[in-house]
């Protein structure tokens, strides 16, 4: 007996990191120490370039999405997925990502599937500006399906002590601002599969008229990342509470920030809920207040200021490609929890 004949290929790892090592590269920063495939990644923090630096960290996974991708056959989007999640569940607290790694586990390993995943992955890092420093990719045959893989990643940013963006100075008054997300992005899969395979009976290459893309393309939508246009908002002080819409939905997402003694107040009436949406809810007979805690509905990040920065917030907003912003709502007094208005 030998290891390959067991299940799992030592070649076809050293092949995958040999591919992911050139990937990686092209996403260092100058603080990156180290090269893909030693125990340890190094990154060293610019003297001097903060005063106070505080590290800010998360790990995630993009869920049942994975089962959409194998599906379709496609896993060129879903690292970057995994990546622009974890480069949000930071910026809302107002840090920069500095570096990121992933982890992959696969019963068999495929090089190739190896390298798409991958490959989404140092892309999306590098838009990020967050080096790709190292990871760890598993064979575990008969843990998983062939054909099958798990991926989780793992990010560490930075943002100085008195630039921490944490909710604690929302009052009644201030105004609730949404960003739009790019269709489910990373939650709600589990139900979004069950009503378009199983109930609608849907393949992945099915058209849905309403949506005007075949329904498997729809669902891998890409996960936004909202640095970039909320980068120049950063330091300011003009943000005061920021929330990521993830699993949970605005109802379960925004009382994150919400302090003691507030509540928020969501106007529905301000946006369309995207196509998608409505046709998941329409198809599935989703009740309103679930398809509000399921998915995100249209709104991608949610983030809160002061009514005299509002006009502020929106031009920096429209200035750095994002002119879509609109008000939803308002910080109110109260317990906590979000109400709607219809």
């Amino acid at each position: 007996m030998d290891y390959k004949h067991s299940g799992v290929d030592i070649d076809a790892g050293n092949e995958t990191v040999q591919r992911i090592k050139r990937l990686a590269r092209g996403t260092f920063t100058p603080g990156v120490l180290s090269e893909i495939g030693s125990f340890g990644g190094l990154f060293r923090i610019e003297p001097g370039r903060y005063r106070e630096p505080v590290l800010v960290s998360s790990a995630d996974g993009v869920g049942t999405k994975l089962k959409v991708a194998f599906l379709a056959g496609r896993h060129d989007t879903i690292g970057a997925d995994l990546v622009n999640h974890c480069v949000n569940d930071i910026l809302v607290q107002g840090a920069e990502p500095l570096f990121f790694l992933d982890y992959l586990a696969t019963g068999r390993l495929s090089p190739d599937v190896a390298t798409e995943v991958v490959s989404g992955i140092a892309r999306a890092c590098g838009e990020n500006g967050c080096a790709l420093l190292g990871g760890e990719t598993a064979e575990m045959p008969g843990f998983y399906a062939d054909g099958e893989y798990d991926l989780a990643g793992f990010i560490v940013g930075v943002v100085e002590r008195d630039g921490i963006i944490d909710g604690r100075t929302l009052r009644p008054g201030d105004v609730l601002i949404g960003l739009p997300s790019a269709g489910l992005h990373t939650n709600g899969y589990s139900l979004a599969r069950r009503i378009a395979f199983d109930a609608a009976g849907l393949r992945v290459d099915s058209v849905v008229p309403e949506i005007g893309c075949p329904i498997g393309e729809a669902l891998l939508w890409p996960h936004r990342s909202y640095r970039r246009v909320v980068a120049p908002l950063l330091g300011g002080g003009r943000l005061k509470g920021m929330a990521h819409i993830t699993g949970g939905g605005i109802t379960d997402n925004l009382p994150r920030i919400l302090p003691d003694g507030v509540a928020a107040v969501i106007d529905r009436r301000t946006w369309t809920v995207p196509p998608l949406f409505a046709w998941l809810q329409r198809e599935g007979g989703v009740g309103v207040d679930e398809m509000y805690r399921a998915f995100n509905m249209g709104v991608g990040m949610i983030l809160a200021c002061a009514p005299a920065d509002l006009d502020g917030v929106r031009r920096s907003l429209a200035a750095a490609g994002e002119p879509g912003a609109w008000p939803i709502g308002e910080v109110v007094a109260g317990d906590g929890r979000v109400q709607y208005r219809d």
